[in-house]
């Protein structure tokens, strides 16, 4: 009976070591494609370059898109993928359609790294890289980008129709949905100020500079109608920033201070609630926000990744491999 019992004892310890070391194969790493593509990340950060060179609106639309892939099914490239006929995918989801953008870009740097290591670095990793080498490109900060996360072989609009934070939402509403991603109080803030660099549409902030609202300033407001009509000319676009919207710094929060946010997602973060504190923080200091904004996008970065022998390491990012 002692025997069978210490038997029994020791396989079940056994099977807790390799479960417990299940997470460990899992984790991500900044070295990751050192030994099978050392040249990748150069080769990405050299399309990226260009790419912004040539228009630097696209910063902005390659930092949002890693957000927008990372917060539905977690970063997995899934927002790269085309529908098909058995699956709606991300791209025309209630907050990407005719909005999010810079897929060209990703399947540049793509095309470039599998020139070089064919098969081995994923999309999802080329997003990640692409936000990072964005920000920088436009005076933004830097980070450590982790890597090995793999390429999802499914999307979902449901999904992103679901998850994606509006424009329009709450504080308690974008509180509530960052913090279902691990992301706090501090990270909403932090990762919004990337709205110091882009454009929105008419669409998106029309109903805010018409409605007479407390909290927008006036003259900001009638600034603002004058290239986004009552009716029509939806897509119409006006800087997030109007200060310097091609520069990547705290300007952002210094318009809220004003109630000068362009969109109500953007002011709710100064109205009375419980960011006022940070807002005004990082508005009065740049390093702050510089800081917590890398910091935050790490952060994101580790949201569901797949890894190991999950998903796959597609060829195109726009399609799965046959």
């Amino acid at each position: 009976m002692g025997s069978r019992f210490s038997f029994t004892f020791m396989v079940l310890t056994i099977v807790l070591m390799v479960l417990s070391c299940l997470p460990c194969q899992a984790q991500l790493s900044s070295n990751f494609y050192d030994d099978t593509c050392p040249n990748a990340l150069s080769t990405i950060r050299t399309v990226i370059r260009s790419a912004v060179s040539r228009e630097r609106r696209m910063a902005a639309s390659l930092v949002r898109l890693q957000f927008h892939d990372c917060f539905v099914q977690g970063c997995d490239g899934s927002i790269l993928l085309d529908d098909t006929p058995s699956m709606a995918g991300e791209k025309f989801a209630r907050n990407n359609n005719q909005s999010v953008r810079g897929f060209e870009v990703i399947d540049d740097a793509k095309a470039e790294v599998e020139s070089i290591c064919p098969g081995v670095v994923s999309c999802a990793d080329i997003v990640a890289i692409a936000a990072r080498d964005a920000s920088v490109a436009v005076g933004g900060p830097s980070w450590t980008v982790k890597l090995g996360r793999r390429d999802s072989t499914s999307a979902s609009r449901a999904e992103a129709n679901r998850n994606l934070p509006g424009f329009s939402d709450s504080l308690e509403s974008l509180i509530s949905s960052f913090e279902g991603k691990g992301l706090s109080e501090r990270d909403l803030v932090a990762l919004s100020g990337s709205h110091t660099i882009g454009q929105a549409s008419c669409l998106t902030f029309r109903d805010r500079i018409y409605d007479n609202a407390s909290d927008i300033d006036a003259g900001f407001a009638s600034t603002r109608r004058r290239q986004c009509p009552a009716t029509g000319g939806d897509r119409n676009l006006a800087p997030l920033d109007l200060v310097t919207p091609n520069s990547f710094d705290n300007n952002y929060f210094k318009n809220l201070l004003q109630k000068k946010g362009l969109l109500q997602s953007d002011q709710v973060l100064f109205s009375g609630g419980s960011t006022d504190s940070i807002v005004d923080e990082y508005s009065r200091s740049p390093s702050a926000f510089n800081s917590d904004f890398a910091s935050a996008m790490v952060k994101m970065g580790d949201i569901d990744p797949k890894t190991g022998s999950q998903g796959e390491i597609r060829r195109l990012c726009n399609v799965v491999n046959n």
